[in-house]
């Protein structure tokens, strides 16, 4: 007995630590939600979610489903954003949390992914699903991950829409209609940021992410300063594929000319994947992720609550 009694003050005070530890860093999201929605939209079952299938309205009800389970009121009459592709019904998913400060919440931060992919791939093993695990359900995991944390949370003094697109695939379709269509409503844009691939972490960089379009403004540095670390970084590759201009965020930088801007740990250095059928969640980094977005939550929150728009584009 007498020996036992320094093994269990180790054991309590090790007990103890780790609680103490465990509180002071909650962890917001955790992996296996961001997975659960991965799990579902690049299932075999959705066929790779393209663009006027029954895999992407499938995806479009899911998503709906978990923005109505969160509080999110449709931006519209309802969540869903039609427009036509030729004869092809299309649409884009849309949410709005409606911001907390009287003044404040007439300006609008938008959060964007697109939710669709591109249906079949070249057969790899007989198999012709292009899941799109990274290419972008992991995107659109973020956006649901984000607002469900501030439909209960309610601390964006701005408010937040949550556009979750289709047809990007096909050429930013989705994106080009509902920029279009809120520039035509005059919506007093703030910023857009938008997610795309962020399912797989970088292996040699200083920073978790990167963003599209660095050199336009001011928008990796404020979100840098917000959360106080070197989270969002400069892509030479990025640049020189124009990647700024092959996401979801250049039609609302084209409509708006604000800081739009796409979010990405993908530069298509570090995943081998991108339009294949081995894009799928087992190649996925979901405890990557998850931080990802808890260390974005409070950048946005941030950014919502600033008494002037610090975000700005740069003069050329």
């Amino acid at each position: 007995m007498k020996n036992l009694i320094p093994f269990c003050l180790f054991l309590l005070m090790f007990s103890c630590k780790t609680s103490v530890k465990t509180e002071s860093k909650p962890i917001t999201i955790t992996s296996a939600e961001v997975k659960d929605v991965v799990t579902y939209l690049a299932s075999d079952e959705r066929l790779g979610r393209n663009t006027g299938t029954q895999g992407i309205d499938e995806s479009a009800t899911y998503i709906e489903n978990q923005l109505k389970s969160y509080g999110v009121k449709p931006y519209y009459d309802t969540y869903r954003d039609h427009f036509k592709i030729g004869e092809t019904n299309a649409f884009n998913v849309v949410g709005f949390i409606e911001g907390t400060d009287k003044t404040l919440k007439n300006e609008v931060i938008i959060l964007g992914a697109h939710y669709d992919h591109i249906g079949k791939a070249k057969i790899v093993e007989g198999d012709s699903i292009a899941n799109g695990a990274n290419d972008n359900a992991a995107g659109t995991s973020a956006v649901l991950a984000m607002a469900k944390y501030f439909a209960a949370k309610k601390t964006n003094k701005r408010s937040i829409m949550v556009a979750l697109f289709s047809a990007e695939e096909m050429g930013l379709l989705g994106s080009k209609h509902l920029a279009e269509r809120l520039k035509s409503e005059n919506l007093n844009l703030y910023t857009m940021v938008n997610f795309e691939m962020i399912g797989v972490p970088f292996k040699d960089r200083d920073y978790e992410a990167f963003v599209s379009g660095y050199d336009l403004s001011n928008m990796a540095a404020k979100l840098n300063e917000y959360v106080g670390q070197n989270l969002i970084g400069y892509s030479e590759v990025s640049k020189k594929y124009s990647l700024f201009k092959r996401s979801d965020n250049y039609p609302f930088y084209e409509q708006f000319k604000l800081p739009c801007h796409t979010i990405s740990s993908c530069d298509l250095t570090n995943f081998d994947f991108y339009h294949h059928v081995d894009d799928e969640i087992d190649k996925l980094d979901f405890e990557f992720m998850a931080s990802l977005i808890n260390k974005m939550i409070p950048a946005i929150e941030k950014m919502s609550a600033t008494e002037t728009k610090e975000i700005i584009m740069y003069e050329e």
